[in-house]
């Protein structure tokens, strides 16, 4: 582990997986569209949200895509990590109070590179919201 707690590189296996559960409050919701400016009504107002298809407000997608960035940062591989990329599909709404489990799983390891790509999946009461790949960076173990 580096010094800030996360793995290096040389730590991380293809099939080492992590499991995350995170419940989606409405403080979540007005604090993301604060960060971000992202306002859309079916994120803020339950009037309107009632009017279209999701009957009820929903989380913001990308919200949904920072548990995959919360867990990518903080547990596998953790702190010193470095995004690169991440391809995400959104299949399905999240709403306030639904406890989104994030599933990561190492496919592959760039050894040239030191990327390290992970298969993710976030799932609702067993049914996928968003699946997608997201690849990082991981600092190599320090040589004396």
């Amino acid at each position: 582990m580096n010094p800030q707690g996360g793995y290096e590189f040389e730590d991380l296996v293809v099939g080492q997986s992590i499991t995350i559960g995170r419940t989606v409050t409405e403080a979540d919701i007005a604090a993301f569209a604060a960060a971000t400016g992202d306002t859309n009504p079916v994120h803020l107002d339950a009037e309107y949200a009632a009017t279209t298809r999701f009957k009820e407000r929903i989380a913001h997608g990308m919200l949904t895509a920072g548990h995959i960035s919360a867990v990518l940062g903080t547990r596998l591989p953790g702190p010193g990590a470095v995004y690169v990329s991440q391809s995400i599909r959104f299949l399905r709404p999240v709403t306030i109070g639904s406890t989104v489990q994030t599933r990561l799983e190492i496919t592959a390891l760039d050894e040239a590179k030191g990327f390290v790509t992970f298969a993710c999946a976030c799932t609702v009461a067993g049914k996928k919201v968003a699946d997608g790949e997201a690849v990082v960076m991981v600092a190599r173990r320090a040589t004396a």
